[in-house]
């Protein structure tokens, strides 16, 4: 269990740690909430909550020594480090604030506090997914692909960037998904070429590419994707962007397995994009790790020194933008092994005309 693993790497270092983000909290008691806190040393886990989740959180709660009640949290937390005679406390110190960090300082005054190292340790533990979590994001995927499925015939002429977004988000909370991954990117011809862009009023034209960045959550894990479809024609330049960016998706996509450095997987994209003449038009990083949140450790950049291993849940979504005229972004989610990747997105992503 991860809790245990984190135990594990606090008795190493005689210290505790007090998780005070949301999404960590989460990760490591499989349970959501606005204020819930949870304060782990080498030894014992507590949960502390106030009286809006304790009936449910002492419901659900079990990889925990105790589930507490506070009405003043800060307050609570003081007899508690002292009862269990906590010397170094390691925070989130990515997560958390410098007025927070100072108000628990001021409460703890006999403690020495720690901000440099529990966000690393807590990123390699949720890099490193269980098969209950694999299945996880393979059935948020697998909803986010039925609903792209069902909206396909939709796609066409006339049709408005913003109604299909909508759209597509609805398909995906109907056929089961908790939440949505993200706000869905759904860009057309010209708007193609922001890779982030804001659906809008926009209506789709002949020829033009329009690119679906979007994805379920199911039981707190998220799924990622994006397919880029033609609308009545293409050109051959539309073409020969589509074909480069599926090449470079393909060959990074080869080239993953447990062991491999992120940045080198990354160069295999670029450089494919780059001999094309496009290199310019490609100024993301290849891909990140997906879990309980949209984007996490490790991110597939020609920064990241991280090597790949065996658990690891990655996006390889290389793509080529080119301003005033189109875009073009293919994604897929992997599961990196020990000799190679298991592709957890079966959605086709041939060049479709539809």
């Amino acid at each position: 269990m991860s809790i245990e693993k984190l135990k594990y790497m606090l008795r190493e270092r005689d210290a505790a740690a007090l998780i005070m983000s949301e999404d960590n909290v989460r990760y490591f008691t499989s349970f959501s909430s606005t204020n819930g806190y949870l304060l782990v040393t080498g030894e014992n886990a507590f949960f502390l909550t106030d009286s809006r989740y304790i009936e449910a959180a002492r419901k659900t709660i079990k990889t925990v020594d105790g589930v507490l009640l506070f009405e003043n949290f800060k307050k609570s937390l003081v007899p508690l480090v002292n009862e269990l005679s906590i010397k170094t406390l390691s925070v989130e110190g990515a997560r958390t604030t410098v007025k927070r960090l100072n108000e628990l300082k001021k409460e703890l005054s006999s403690v020495d506090f720690e901000t440099e190292k529990l966000d690393g340790e807590i990123d390699l533990l949720r890099a490193v997914k269980s098969e209950e979590e694999c299945r996880k994001i393979i059935e948020a995927q697998r909803i986010a692909e039925k609903a792209l499925e069902m909206l396909l015939p939709k796609i066409r002429v006339g049709a408005v960037e913003r109604e299909l977004s909508l759209e597509l988000d609805y398909t995906m909370l109907k056929l089961g998904a908790q939440a949505l991954s993200f706000e869905t990117i759904a860009v057309s011809g010209k708007n193609g070429s922001m890779p982030h862009g804001i659906p809008g009023d926009k209506k789709i034209e002949s020829g033009d590419f329009i690119t679906f960045d979007f994805g379920a959550v199911y039981k707190d894990y998220h799924s990622d994707m994006t397919r880029t479809f033609a609308v009545g024609a293409v050109s051959d330049k539309q073409r020969d962007v589509y074909e480069t960016v599926l090449r470079a998706q393909k060959t990074a996509i080869d080239a993953v397995c447990a062991g491999k450095k992120c940045s080198d997987i990354d160069k295999v994209a670029r450089d494919i994009i780059a001999e094309k003449g496009y290199g310019e038009y490609f100024g993301h990083g290849l891909g990140h790790g997906v879990g309980v949140e949209i984007h996490e450790f490790p991110s597939v950049s020609p920064r990241s020194s991280t090597v790949l291993e065996a658990g690891h849940i990655i996006t390889i979504e290389p793509g080529i933008y080119i301003p005033g005229e189109f875009g073009v972004r293919i994604e897929d989610m992997l599961y990196v092994t020990e000799d190679g990747f298991i592709n957890l997105t079966e959605c086709p992503k041939e060049l479709l005309i539809l």
